[in-house]
């Protein structure tokens, strides 16, 4: 009975650990998209401020670039909102990002996109 306990109790085992593992994973996943979105939140509101300031005559050309970039941002994700509504949104939205990077084309937001890793670079010592 000893061998047959052991034998069961190990895929039980690991299957709560895989279960715990994923939700786990799936928590740290909606971290960062709620740490996006409101990184998103907080650029939309001082465009709109920067935008108001525009409207007096008070914003400078620099906040101007800086409002219009984030406005573009805005303008992708509304069109990722269209992606989302197709049927198969799973699948579709991962497939478009796929293609606009290899077009060239960003899709996501700035607050979306995850900065690339640098990679380990040897440094070389010159004797002189």
């Amino acid at each position: 009975m000893k061998v047959w306990l052991s034998i069961f109790t190990s895929p039980v085992r690991v299957v709560r650990i895989k279960k715990k593992k994923g939700k786990v994973k799936l928590r740290r996943q909606m971290l960062k998209v709620k740490m996006a979105l409101r990184q998103e939140s907080a650029e939309t509101k001082s465009m709109l401020i920067i935008y108001r300031k525009y409207t007096m005559g008070l914003a400078t050309e620099e906040e101007m670039s800086v409002a219009n970039a984030q406005f573009f941002d805005v303008i992708k994700g509304l069109g990722i909102g269209v992606f989302a509504l197709l049927p198969f949104a799973p699948l579709t939205i991962p497939i478009a990002i796929k293609l606009g990077r290899m077009v060239g084309v960003e899709i996501l937001p700035s607050s979306f996109v995850t900065l690339e890793k640098p990679t380990k670079s040897r440094i070389t010592i010159k004797d002189e």
